[in-house]
């Protein structure tokens, strides 16, 4: 298998041997997968295409190779790194965990990928942090197949009560409960529900948004805790539920 300057970005790089690197990939038609670039680390001493090899740049590489992990055989920018710093780092670095838990290997997912750039580039220009996660965590819900329906009641398809609270049931979506003291059953006012359904996630429904994609996330990224929330809580001890 040969690939030619395919559009990619690194979504995590660790320390291989001696002086390499394995580098976790996000490509726009090979979807996730690992390569590993041979002597990166040596290179870096005096090497301007290793210093390419960092999360958030844009990236087309060339590779090769039968089996799982494949050869890195070249890499070019194919634009300007996105500038990320303080919460908008931790932002983008939750989006990289995010994708190398939850996406398969090999399997491609062009108009993710596009949602990804796009988002990078709206917290690298201080666009609404809320929105931006919120949107990307619902984009990558429906291309994994679980699409999440803002505006609707799961059982009876009707649309949902701004007077109404709501339940999220895997099987079925939102659902009619009602307040309670159950924090593994939490409820979600309608109002809020179908604020976030027209696209306002940084207004006051941003909390319930946050709430409701972590509970659903939840189910598919199972109990490890993700590294980049510790990391933002490490940092900002004040932040309460950070991602």
């Amino acid at each position: 298998m040969r690939v030619h300057l395919q559009p990619a970005y690194i979504l995590h790089r660790r320390p291989y041997r001696d002086s390499s690197l394995i580098l976790e990939v996000f490509c726009a038609e090979h979807g996730r997968l690992s390569l590993v670039s041979k002597g990166a680390r040596r290179r870096s001493r005096g090497g301007s295409s290793s210093a390419l090899l960092q999360p958030f740049v844009p990236l087309l590489l060339s590779f090769s190779g039968r089996s799982e992990m494949k050869t890195l055989t070249q890499l070019e920018a194919a634009g300007p790194p996105f500038a990320l710093r303080g919460e908008r780092l931790f932002s983008g670095m939750y989006l990289n965990e995010l994708l190398v838990r939850l996406l398969h290997r090999h399997d491609p997912h062009p108009r993710l990928f596009a949602r990804y750039g796009n988002a990078l580039a709206e917290l690298s220009a201080e666009g609404g942090i809320e929105a931006t996660l919120r949107r990307f965590e619902l984009g990558l819900l429906d291309e994994l197949g679980y699409h999440l329906s803002l505006a609707e009641d799961g059982l009876s398809g009707e649309g949902l009560e701004p007077g109404g609270w709501y339940h999220y049931e895997p099987d079925h979506g939102l659902v009619p409960g009602m307040p309670g003291t159950d924090p593994a059953r939490p409820a979600y006012a309608g109002a809020d529900l179908l604020a976030l359904a027209r696209g306002e996630f940084d207004g006051p429904a941003s909390a319930t948004a946050r709430r409701l994609l972590r509970q659903v996330l939840a189910l598919h990224l199972g109990d490890a805790p993700l590294k980049s929330r510790d990391l933002f809580r490490g940092r900002h001890p004040g932040a309460g539920e950070g991602k």
